[in-house]
């Protein structure tokens, strides 16, 4: 059994496809729209793992938590680059290109190497070895 696929409510659909595909990687897939409910999405497919639905629907509401507060349910995906020093370089290639990065690059208590940046949405993203 695998994890075929994460999905992930956005704002700016546009947006939040362009920076999984110049950052990570992602490959997309011709953009879905649903005229009857106003229902839009995009899968970015990666090498490797699972697919990233995200989606758009102007009727969703959004969500209160942040990176500080938190919140109970998923809190973040995370991106195994391959080595400290990729996790090293996309981080600082993200923060030069004006991300915020909320957790630097160091080895956590369970043992991995990574950083935590967030998406344009404010979504957590681990960067991992």
């Amino acid at each position: 059994m695998k994890i075929e696929h994460i999905a992930l409510w956005v704002k700016d659909l546009e947006k939040i496809k362009d920076f999984y595909t110049q950052y990570f990687g992602a490959v997309s897939n011709e953009k879905y729209h649903n005229k009857n409910t106003n229902f839009q999405s995009y899968f970015l497919h990666f090498k490797e793992g699972c697919r990233l639905e995200i989606m758009n629907r102007p009727d969703i509401l959004e969500s209160e938590a942040t990176y500080e507060s938190q919140k109970i349910g998923f809190i973040h995906l995370a991106f195994s680059v391959g080595s400290k020093e990729k996790v090293d370089q996309l981080t600082e290639k993200l923060r030069k290109d004006g991300y915020s990065v909320v957790g630097e690059p160091r080895t956590t208590g369970d043992g991995y190497y990574e950083s935590v940046i967030l998406d344009p949405e404010n979504n957590s993203i681990e960067i991992t070895v």
